[in-house]
């Protein structure tokens, strides 16, 4: 049976270990650290074929696949003086630090790659984004939805900084949100309809026969609603500035 073991249980490595084995058959044997004491101990009562390990030394003695999901600031203290045999496969999902780095951290001569999964891995539908091409890796990210190769490690910074996007579309909403509310409407109700809105508009995205501009114009009339916001909020100057600051977060994760 496969092994895998994850270091570091926050966010992502909590929805890794959901999409494994949520509803799966012959789920693998999942080590998680006692990182996140917490989490883990929630996580091996919910599945069976998950446990805690007593370290991070014994994450690895345990597991062929290695997933390293600890934060960027952690890294050093965390991995520091792991040994892991070049039989296994290391994953890090640690965001800005390169394969060089992790190298210089811990003692191991194993294949290193570098994975940005989503939180959507939990329902096995994220688009992973991974550097090298690896096959062991790539066929795990295309069991929680599907593996991205890239070329190179610039390319992958590029996509790590495209993620840095995420919580920005939250913080949209919420303040449509704010808004609706300063204008009377009940808060619940504000939050209800937002978030059927946007649901709509990701499924909307699931047509790749349309381009995200196409997407856009589909839904614009000359004059109308969307179109009078998004000229008026979305000009050159907007659109500058989130260009500026998606290259001094590229300039910072290389």
């Amino acid at each position: 049976m496969e092994r895998i073991g994850i270091i570091g249980v926050g966010e992502i490595g909590r929805a890794i270990v959901a999409g494994l084995c949520d509803g799966v058959e012959e789920p693998p044997e999942v080590y998680l650290s006692p990182r996140g004491a917490r989490t883990a101990a929630e996580l091996s009562q919910r599945y069976p074929n998950v446990r805690v390990c007593v370290d991070n030394q014994d994450v690895v003695n345990h597991s062929d696949v290695v997933v390293l999901a600890v934060r960027p600031l952690d890294h050093a203290e965390a991995l520091a003086g792991l040994r892991i045999d070049s039989d296994r496969v290391v994953v890090s999902v640690i965001a800005g630090v390169g394969i060089s780095e992790l190298r210089g951290t811990f003692d191991t001569g194993a294949p290193v790659v570098r994975a940005i999964p989503l939180p959507s891995v939990r329902e096995r539908r994220s688009v992973t984004v991974t550097y090298p091409s690896h096959p062991v890796v790539d066929a795990l990210f295309d069991r929680l939805g599907e593996a991205l190769p890239v070329a190179d490690e610039a390319d992958f910074s590029v996509f790590s900084a495209l993620t840095g996007t995420l919580t920005s579309h939250y913080w949209y909403l919420a303040t449509l949100t704010d808004w609706a509310s300063q204008q009377g409407i009940p808060v619940e109700h504000a939050d209800r309809y937002i978030r059927s809105l946007f649901q709509g508009v990701g499924r909307a995205l699931g047509d790749g026969t349309r381009s995200l501009r196409q997407l856009a114009g589909d839904h614009e009339t000359p004059n109308g609603s969307n179109e009078r916001i998004r000229t008026a909020w979305f000009d050159t100057a907007n659109a500058d500035a989130l260009t500026k600051a998606l290259e001094a977060l590229l300039s910072h994760l290389k």
